[in-house]
């Protein structure tokens, strides 16, 4: 079967799986489904396959799953694979292959004992319990209300898990058209705010949306798409419709401030950061559109962190940095922020430090802050990654080469790579005890 590298499934494969599939099954459903549940696709083709007696092709494809689940849930791999190894065993049990199963049974059975399951090969999580609602869903609509059954029971353990949520929304949406009586529109809601990159549960709402007459919302989520896929004017136009109904929302002026800050990058990408005079008159009109959005933003809604950082970053922009700073520190001294927007508000202002202020000491400060929030997001990953950067540029021009090496050790172990971190941890200590002879 044919893959792409992200691990989703080609259309080739998804043929196979169309061939295959019991009466009922809608593939359009399994082709758009699975933004997340790739091993989850695999072991239903696995289990068509063997259905079919073509064995050996469905152990390739357990394979695949096998190698799909290491690579999204590489900390939770051993739980994440037990339908993967019970799948193996009976694929083998039926080849009459017993020392094969028996091994994947021992999987199993050693994986749940460790997990302290009461059962020998059944783990009761809710990690399962939304594998089993992401099977049950894929399957046909007669299976839907016992796949919401599953979600519904993962959520009760954990009520904000982005993958439980997601799962549960879709469900709800696709029963809504069986049964109005199924509320639909919380849950899809719920799931974009914890799956903000994910295009198809958007795409979902905007369609609920739409469905009860709340176009305005379909307006706001789409201009986000037309943003996100840089087609900035297009955008723009939407979010203006959207004020036309709604003339003060602080959240539509905010977005339509990150559409003209979007359109400044794109000038500024365009012309490699350094806008000639003709084109530094068009950049210096974004940053005063942006401006004006931004504070029309905080003053419909003063508590909201973002708006006054990137309306600091664009007083930065035309040079206004007491402006700036005070933005900044509005942001920074507000309460009860969640933590990867914390994240986010060091990394900005570790940024406006470095690069307009001139202050790389001040810069690695704040990034260390926002990495000791240790909440894992894209927040995060950028501070990790600015925090790399910054120190590696300090090692090659011999600046605190002690702290900046320890630095760089400190972001590669916050990566996940110790072998490269105990090197640069060992090279620190190298370059202590020279100076320490020196004096």
């Amino acid at each position: 079967m044919v893959e792409k590298s992200d691990g989703t499934l080609t259309e080739g494969s998804l043929a196979h799986l169309k061939m295959s599939l019991p009466h009922g099954t809608d593939l359009e459903q399994i082709e758009f489904l699975d933004t997340k549940n790739h091993g989850g696709i695999h072991n239903l083709l696995a289990y068509v396959k063997h259905l079919k007696g073509q064995d050996e092709q469905a152990l390739q494809i357990l394979r695949e799953a096998e190698d799909l689940i290491q690579r999204e849930y590489a900390d939770q791999a051993d739980m994440r694979s037990l339908v993967t190894w019970g799948n193996y065993a009976w694929v083998y049990h039926h080849m009459g292959r017993w020392a094969e199963a028996q091994a994947y049974l021992d999987k199993v059975e050693n994986t749940c004992k460790k997990l302290a399951s009461p059962s020998r090969y059944r783990l009761e999580s809710p990690e399962m319990d939304c594998e089993e609602g992401w099977a049950l869903l894929k399957c046909g609509g007669q299976y839907y209300k016992r796949a919401k059954a599953c979600f519904e029971k993962a959520l009760a353990v954990e009520p904000e898990n982005p993958e439980f949520s997601m799962g549960f929304a879709i469900t709800a949406f696709r029963l809504n058209h069986y049964n109005r009586n199924v509320i639909s529109l919380d849950p899809l809601k719920k799931a974009v705010r914890l799956n903000p990159e994910d295009t198809y549960i958007k795409v979902l709402l905007a369609l609920k949306l739409q469905d009860i007459g709340q176009e305005t919302y379909v307006f706001q989520y789409a201009s986000k798409f037309y943003r996100k896929k840089g087609c900035v004017d297009r955008a723009i136009q939407l979010l203006q419709k959207a004020l036309e109904a709604r003339p003060n929302c602080a959240y539509l002026h905010y977005q339509i401030g990150l559409c003209y800050r979007a359109k400044l990058f794109q000038v500024k990408k365009a012309t490699n950061m350094n806008p000639r005079r003709k084109e530094r008159e068009n950049v210096d009109t974004l940053v005063q559109q942006a401006i004006n959005e931004f504070q029309e933003t905080l003053r419909l809604r003063s508590t909201l962190e973002m708006a006054y950082v990137y309306l600091a970053e664009m007083y930065a922009e035309i040079g206004q940095y007491r402006e700036a700073e005070e933005n900044f520190q509005k942001a920074l001294c507000m309460d009860n922020i969640v933590d990867h927007v914390q994240q986010d508000i060091h990394y900005h202002y570790g940024r406006f430090q470095q690069f307009h202020m001139r202050s790389e000491d001040k810069a690695i400060t704040h990034y260390l802050k926002g990495l000791k929030i240790e909440e894992m997001s894209f927040a995060r990953e950028r501070l990790i990654s600015a925090l790399e950067k910054l120190a590696n540029s300090r090692v090659r021009r011999n600046i605190c080469v002690v702290e900046s090496v320890s630095l760089l050790g400190l972001s590669h172990k916050l990566k996940g790579e110790v072998k490269e971190a105990l090197l640069c941890y060992e090279r620190a200590l190298r370059l202590t005890a020279q100076l320490n002879a020196m004096f």
